[in-house]
């Protein structure tokens, strides 16, 4: 892929916390370095506005984390995690993150997803056909959806460079079933490219058919 960045470039970014959190975890048991991936993703372009879409869990463990965030210049958008009398739980903020990209589009000329999500598609889209933003997209390869890789105009695969993006990374610390949980997730990837009303890609394409 061959895009455009230049410092002038007004630039949103959008991360999708628990996506990044659980694909570090498993692919290589550490934890993300959002200051490094922020900078990268910049590019030395001029920010507008970063913001981190996280789950909160009763025991509040989380706080240290919106803390570094905050510190770090990246805002906060929290929801609780829900949990059903059947014992499943349910925690995500698909719509909520596509909401507020397309809100922001209007004063951005490149909106950067943190995210391998499949559900996003419909957005990335949206925003580069109805908006004409330049829409990039971050996080680990091996756990992103192959069609939102191609959806997208530029990609930064975190895999590339684990030592930069992780933090406390060793290099023998990746699963001795790394090959493994690749294919599982490609195979839950692929899964979620298809639409479903039960999928979070679902909702978000109803959202723009209201549009």
């Amino acid at each position: 892929m061959s895009v455009i960045k230049h410092k002038e470039q007004r630039v949103g970014i959008f991360i999708d916390a628990q996506n990044l959190y659980h694909s570090a975890k498993n692919l290589y048991h550490a934890k993300v370095n959002f200051d490094q991936i922020v900078k990268d993703a910049l590019g030395g372009r001029h920010l507008i506005r970063a913001i981190a879409y996280v789950i909160t869990t009763e025991s509040g463990e989380e706080k240290s984390f919106f803390d570094a965030l905050t510190k770090m210049g990246i805002e906060t958008r929290t929801k609780d995690l829900q949990i059903f009398s059947s014992g499943s739980k349910k925690a995500d903020w698909d719509v909520g993150l596509a909401v507020d990209a397309v809100k922001l589009a209007p004063k951005l000329d490149a909106i950067i997803i943190v995210s391998g999500d499949g559900d996003f598609i419909p957005l990335v889209k949206y925003l580069q056909e109805n908006q004409g933003c330049q829409v990039e997209a971050i996080t680990f390869g091996k756990s992103a959806s192959m069609k939102l890789k191609e959806a997208v105009d530029d990609f930064l695969d975190l895999d590339s460079d684990p030592s930069r993006y992780l933090i406390n990374y060793r290099s023998n610390s990746r699963p001795e079933k790394t090959e493994r949980v690749s294919e599982k997730n490609e195979s839950n990837q692929k899964a979620s490219d298809k639409p479903s009303d039960k999928t979070g890609g679902s909702r978000i394409r109803r959202v723009f058919r209201k549009m």
